[in-house]
């Protein structure tokens, strides 16, 4: 893939260690940058894909638990009768997203 050129602000400090290493290295900053921009994409990707697999199992064991959400289900109904003195829009239209989903609900 032919490269784009892009522009990007960087902190004082990280502009001035990037031209202290070009200098030190003979090595030009577009270099420099590709490198270290293309390592973090690399570790960031790798980390992610952990922190993703990790929610996927921790969604699938809760889901062998409670296979219809049956328990969630029931929480959900017990906090709705909780509130039920507290809602102030409780038994009137709140407009016209609010009515079509009751007209859903009750159809």
């Amino acid at each position: 893939m032919p490269r784009k050129a892009s522009t990007h602000r960087l902190e004082p400090d990280v502009q001035a260690g990037l031209n202290h290493l070009s200098k030190v290295l003979h090595r030009p900053k577009n270099k420099l940058m590709n490198e270290a921009v293309s390592r973090f994409v690399q570790e960031r990707s790798i980390q992610l894909v952990q922190e993703m697999e990790g929610v996927i199992n921790s969604l699938k064991k809760y889901q062998r638990s409670d296979p219809d959400f049956e328990r969630a289900i029931e929480r959900l109904v017990n906090d709705e009768v909780a509130q039920a003195g507290a809602d102030p829009l409780e038994g009137r239209p709140a407009g016209a997203v609010q009515a079509e989903i009751r007209g859903l609900l009750h159809a």
